[in-house]
């Protein structure tokens, strides 16, 4: 059962789950947009929501838990720096999820997921 079960499994065990997750995120702020299968592009939403969040709080906290989740450091701090005016009347809702044609080999469902 997922009874309180938010990010899916994606088929990995936690470890290479969580270091996927954070590929993802890092690769979707630096780049603004990737191309993935639709239930991972699902899962980095919230994790790309939540380190949007952190950095427009922008406090020393906020900076070291984004610096510890991110594998980037500039661009941590260039998220930092641009999230307040991108960002700063929003309340979420920072991502968008556009579903595309399905990949050729095994007919998985993909997304592009950008930030909006």
């Amino acid at each position: 059962m997922r009874h309180s079960r938010r990010v899916p499994k994606l088929g990995k065990p936690a470890d290479q789950r969580k270091a996927l997750l954070r590929s993802l995120t890092t690769e979707l702020i630096r780049n603004g947009q990737i191309q993935t299968t639709k239930a991972r592009a699902k899962a980095v939403r919230s994790e790309a929501d939540r380190m949007i969040t952190l950095a427009k709080d922008g406090s020393l906290a906020a900076r070291r838990r984004a610096l510890g989740y991110m594998y980037d450091k500039q661009l941590v701090h260039a998220l930092f720096e641009q999230a307040q005016e991108r960002y700063g009347n929003r309340n979420g809702g920072y991502t968008r999820i556009l579903r595309t044609v399905r990949r050729r080999g095994d007919n998985a469902e993909m997304a592009i997921i950008e930030l909006t």
